[in-house]
């Protein structure tokens, strides 16, 4: 078989092209520490990578509202514990104190009746605690502030508190049935559980959401302080007892059995007020563990993606060397193939 010359130096440049072509391959992949950088190159690893970085980017989305979620509820915790302390020290001090018969002068019972008032505001405060300009016991309605504590025009001993402009006292059956719905009032954010919503549906506002598969971040500030009145006519509400607690403790005329049942209405929504700040509580866990649970695929989603896309530099640093020395080799053997002349066929 007669080989050419021609047929040399063609094979010899495809070779070389390839050996070039590697060594470009080889300084590419150290240069930007990818294993490839078009689809075209590695097609399967290409579309991995495509799911896994969807998957990375979504997780992250759900980290950072988890992380958001924390902080609004360390507000609603806050406020609620506040609301806690100042009751427990109106029930367990104030209440006392002015029960003990060396303190049951009128000027006395005025005093501790400054105090009920005093925190009365305070409670009021708390319950109108906000976060990033969002109110956190308003419910699904965050703008404006849930409660506004106000007199009776017709009665100015009479006080009015209102939450989302319905009179907690109000004895309308329909502001009552208003504010029973008000107090089951949700705001549900999805926290990658496979948020599942009703398909039918008819609009937006129609939707249903399946209370397991999203967290509810809402907590209607009516279930703290309570409203509507028990079967005797007294309120339920713990911002208004205690307004009525100071009147009856400036009342001359002492009515010391009325007082105690007062107080002990307003122990039975102080231990409400207990309840929620333990959910709020068992909430914070289950977000903390939420958040663990995320930072952990966070960075199993970062390895695979690392497995799939990124170079081991060690091994792309020696694959360039091996690709330069043969490309270089290669040139060499160029050399070799091109120095006989048209001399050296003479003779």
């Amino acid at each position: 078989m007669r080989i050419t010359t021609n047929a040399i130096l063609r094979n010899y440049k495809s070779n070389l092209g390839t050996s070039l072509k590697n060594l470009d391959t080889a300084r590419t992949r150290v240069m930007t520490q990818r294993k490839f950088n078009s689809t075209a190159e590695d097609p399967s690893s290409a579309l991995r990578a495509a799911i896994l970085e969807r998957k990375y980017v979504k997780n992250e989305d759900y980290l950072n509202i988890v992380k958001d979620v924390q902080s609004f509820q360390d507000s609603q915790e806050d406020a609620a514990m506040q609301i806690e302390t100042i009751a427990k020290r109106l029930s367990k001090q104030y209440g006392l104190e002015a029960l003990n018969g060396t303190n049951g002068s009128l000027e006395t019972r005025e005093t501790y009746a400054d105090a009920w008032r005093g925190a009365q505001e305070s409670l009021v405060l708390s319950l109108n605690a906000s976060y990033e300009g969002k109110y956190v016991f308003a419910g699904s309605d965050g703008k404006e502030a849930p409660f506004k504590l106000t007199t009776d025009p017709n009665d100015p001993k009479k006080q009015i508190l209102t939450y989302r402009g319905i009179d907690v006292n109000s004895d309308d059956p329909n502001d009552q049935q208003i504010l029973q719905e008000l107090s089951k009032d949700s705001l549900f954010v999805d926290l990658g559980f496979g948020l599942k919503v009703d398909p039918n549906a008819a609009n937006s506002a129609d939707v249903d959401i399946d209370s397991s598969s999203a967290f509810n971040t809402s907590l209607p500030g009516i279930n703290l302080a309570g409203f509507g009145k028990d079967a005797d006519g007294r309120t339920n509400n713990i911002v208004l007892l205690c307004g009525e607690i100071a009147d009856l403790l400036e009342q001359e005329d002492f009515d010391r059995e009325e007082y105690t049942k007062l107080l002990g209405k307003f122990d039975e929504g102080r231990n409400n007020v207990l309840e929620k700040v333990t959910v709020l509580g068992t909430q914070t866990e289950f977000l903390t563990t939420t958040k663990d649970r995320l930072e952990t695929n966070s960075i199993s989603l970062s390895t695979q993606i690392d497995n799939v896309v990124n170079v081991d530099m060690a091994e792309a640093i020696m694959n360039f060397s091996w690709a330069q020395y043969a490309y270089n080799s290669a040139l060499k053997v160029g050399n070799n193939i091109l120095t006989p002349s048209f001399i050296d066929f003479m003779g």
